[in-house]
Formats: C-alpha cells, structure tokens, sequence
C-alpha cells in the first residue's frame, strides 16, 4: 500500500512533467516575496499552465491529463505546502473545470476546456449557495426562470473566487419547483456584475467577493446539469470531494512543521511538540491519500470524509498555534510567517466547513466530551 511518501510527484507521474520541484520552489518563493498575499496570483497561474498543471482535471480529448483522485490530492497538498493562495484559487478554478467536464453538454464542454487547459480563459465557481452557505433560508439565494431560449437568473452567489477574473463563472439556481440548474456565466453578458472583492483576515489575494445577476439571460447551450433535485449531486468528476480541502489543510500544516522544525533546530526543547503533530500530519495524509483512491471507509472509518476533515480542522489549527507559541511576540508581528499560519488555518473552518464538521469544532472549543 502506498503512503505519502512514496507520492513522488516530482519524479514519476507524466502528468506533472519534470520541472514541478522547481515549481513548487518558486511558489514557495513567490509566497513568501512582500506583497504576495494581497495579489491576483496572476504569475503562479501562467507557471501552472506552463508545468501543465492547468490539464490535472481535464481529459486527454480536451488537452488535459488522465490523473487519479490520489495524485490531484497528493498534487493539492503538494502545492499548497509552497503557497496556499496558488493552490485554494487552483481548487476554484478545477471545481469549473470538474463540473463542465461532467456534463453531458459536448459543445460546451469543446468550446471551453481546451482553452481552460492552456490557460486561456480563467473560469472558478459560485455554488456554495447551491452547498453550505446559507441552505437555511427559505428563500433561494438565486432564482431561475426558464423560458424558450434557456434560463434567466436573479439572485447574488455569495461567495466566488476570482470573479473579477474570470471569463466564465460556473453557478446555479433554483426554480420554482424546487428543481435547480447548474450554467456556465459568460462574465461579460448583461446583467452581470461582479462586487468588490471582501478584505478577509487571509487569503485577499484570492479576490472572493459576490456575483450579482439582475436577469442574467443564460442560453440554453451554456447548461451544465439540471433541471434537476440538488444538481450540485449531479457530475462530480473525480469525485475527491471535501478530500481536497482536507488535503489543503494538510499542506499548510506542512509548510507550518517547516518553519517548525527550524526553530526547533535552535531550540531542542521544542522537538517534543514538533515530532508528534510531524507523525500526527503524516499519518492523517496517508488516510487522506488512501479514501482518496477509494479504500472503504466501511472497513476503515478512520476513511470517512468527515472524520478526515474534523482531523484536518484540528490539526492546521493546534499545529499553526503552536507554532506562533513557539516564536513568542517575534511571530506575533504582521507579516511574520507564525502569525500569517494562524490567520490562514483559520480560513478552514470557513471554507466548504459541513454542519457536522463546524459543530464537532465547536464543542471541542467548549472542551464538550462525548459519552
């Protein structure tokens, strides 16, 4: 059974080529350089489009790379160790790309996905109304309207990455029977408008902000799934799920035991916090790794998407922490890297954070033991 170590992804996957250690060195660098968190990661796009990174999700008819689920996760956590800005945006601009190639819509999909494959058009998505954000209001964020040219939407898509980047969005809505649909947005048809992108407390540089649609006319060769019942169940494509964003808050743990370890270099009492959340992290990417190429969760429930993600929550955040303890007041100063961790492990109790993950956070917070 393979572990995370032997995910060479620098050496013997096709798909990443020869030069992806070089890359990851120069996201690491990129990441690191001033300014770099509130910027567009406009450069480490182009590098990801010239180290085909760009076709992971995109089939080999389009362009793309005929890649597994475990190496994209192994990919996604690789890439986020050098920079989480490049590799959150990456998984926005995948979920598109995931989604138009699971359509059964062959005209969108040879009019889009060889252009998305070199990087000629930036497409990301605006689901999270369709998901988790704000399923608990009675009255649908976005509404659709179909009519004999296709659909018209109204509505605002709370939170999408990159929208004042992209040339499509991929979103839905929801009709008044209940069934939704899934379209792909040309950004510049009218009634489109893109708002101003929110200061968060990391991750600026992604440029999340709202998408609003004043009857946005969507023709009918722009669907991606639907009308249909919780559309978002509808072509998932490689189907890694919340694995990704579990494998991304193992990345940033591991870019965090990094800079740990050096400190723990200079400071030999600090080896004992560092050695166990170092086998705590490698033992949690092998899980991830593992669900990812389909081991059963039935014989290993240590395997269960939310299990791994309530694991990947904890472990981001006590690592991050601990960190910032260790570097006291130095990395309690802006800009320091401790202090930059614990703004971004933050981000994952936000990001596509399930009810059953964020309440399992929650009480451990209130130090809530089960019996």
């Amino acid at each position: 059974m393979p572990t995370s170590d032997s995910i060479e992804l620098n050496c013997n996957m096709d798909f990443t080529g020869p030069d992806f250690g070089p890359l990851l060195n120069k996201l690491r660098i990129h990441a690191e350089s001033p300014g770099a968190e509130e910027a567009w990661p406009e450069e480490p796009l182009r590098w990801l489009a010239e180290n085909h990174v760009l076709g992971w999700v995109i089939p080999p008819e389009y362009g793309g790379t005929d890649i597994s689920s475990e190496q994209l996760t192994a990919g996604y956590e690789q890439l986020t160790e050098s920079c989480l800005l490049t590799a959150f945006v990456l998984t926005q601009r995948n979920g598109a790309c995931q989604r138009i190639a699971g359509s059964d819509n062959f005209e969108l999909k040879s009019e889009l996905l060889p252009r998305l494959c070199r990087g000629e058009l930036f497409a990301t998505v605006g689901i999270s109304h369709l998901t988790t954000s704000r399923q608990h209001l009675h009255k649908p964020m976005v509404r659709v309207q179909q009519t004999d040219a296709g659909y018209v939407l109204t509505g605002t898509a709370p939170w999408v990455t990159g929208a004042d980047q992209a040339d499509v969005i991929v979103t839905g809505g929801t009709l008044d029977d209940g069934r939704q649909v899934l379209v792909a947005v040309p950004t510049d048809v009218e009634g489109v408008e893109v708002a101003e992108p929110l200061r968060m407390l990391s991750l600026n540089g992604s440029h999340t902000g709202a998408l609003n649609m004043n009857a946005v006319e969507v023709a009918a060769d722009r669907l991606i799934a639907g009308p249909a019942e919780q559309v978002m169940k509808k072509g998932q494509g490689h189907g890694t799920g919340s694995f990704a964003t579990s494998a991304l808050a193992v990345g940033v743990t591991r870019g965090v035991l990094r800079r740990f370890r050096q400190e723990a270099e200079a400071r030999p009492e600090l080896g004992e916090i560092h050695k166990p959340l170092n086998r705590e992290c490698t033992a949690l990417l092998d899980n991830i790794l593992a669900a990812a190429r389909g081991e059963s969760a039935e014989e290993n429930p240590a395997l269960a998407a939310g299990a791994i993600r309530e694991r990947a929550n904890s472990l981001v955040l006590r690592t991050s922490q601990a960190y910032l303890a260790a570097t006291k007041g130095t990395g309690f100063v802006s800009g320091h890297p401790a202090e930059r961790a614990v703004r971004e492990a933050i981000f994952f109790l936000v990001w596509s954070c399930p009810q059953p993950v964020l309440t399992a956070a929650l009480r451990d917070f209130a130090c809530i033991i089960e019996t």
